[in-house]
């Protein structure tokens, strides 16, 4: 029993000076997580920081990837693209939700908003020797008015869109309805996921605009 608790404090002492040597100065930990990403069979480390360098959302936050190679811990990837600002969940402040790590895919799921409410849950799959985003599930808008459901599958380019109009009798929620569109070619990653300008596909059916 003594040998294993030595065992585990030395482990645990490694990886605390790993993460104290990439982890960016004066930034707090918001999550960790363990889990295989690249199908090695030895699992990666997801670390989630609150970093001290700020935007008008907020403080930036940065997702680091470590991976162990020869006994020490490296970055396989990192990003401050990926996840939002603290502030950028608008009235309800802070828009991260968690990390999980199923199936050998990163899921990240954020949301916000106010009276009007969003949230989606982004998927990546390590590929061509980095993380590219292969799955982007969302949902938004407003109980009693209505609701609208996106599952993007970024694979296959099949996007579904599903509109569900509680209240009728007002002109501006339009009304209940459903397509199913083919969008290929979109190449987004933890490098170039939120730009400043967001990604907007128009539906040919509904002439519905999906913000991705």
């Amino acid at each position: 029993m003594k040998k294993i608790f030595f065992l585990l404090t030395v482990l645990s002492g490694i990886f605390c000076f790993a993460q104290k040597e990439f982890q960016p100065t004066g930034s707090e930990i918001i999550e960790t997580v363990d889990g295989d990403l690249d199908g090695d069979k030895t699992p990666e480390k997801v670390i989630i920081y609150n970093t001290k360098d700020t935007t008008d959302m907020g403080n930036i936050r940065e997702i680091q990837i470590l991976k162990k190679v020869n006994g020490k811990w490296t970055i396989l990837e990192k990003s401050r693209k990926a996840i939002l600002e603290s502030k950028g969940g608008g009235m309800m402040g802070d828009p991260y939700g968690d990390t999980t790590i199923e199936k050998g895919i990163l899921m990240i799921s954020q949301s916000g908003g106010s009276s009007w409410k969003w949230g989606y849950t982004d998927k990546y799959r390590f590929q061509n020797g980095r993380f590219e985003l292969i799955g982007h599930s969302s949902s938004y808008g407003r109980p009693g008015d209505y609701w609208v459901d996106v599952d993007f599958n970024l694979s296959t380019g099949q996007l579904k869109y599903t509109k569900e109009v509680e209240s009728t009798d007002i002109p501006e929620n339009g009304k209940s309805q459903q397509e199913t569109y083919i969008k290929k070619g979109m190449k987004i990653n933890l490098q170039n996921r939120n730009l400043e300008d967001q990604r907007k596909i128009v539906l040919p059916k509904t002439k519905a605009e999906i913000y991705i």
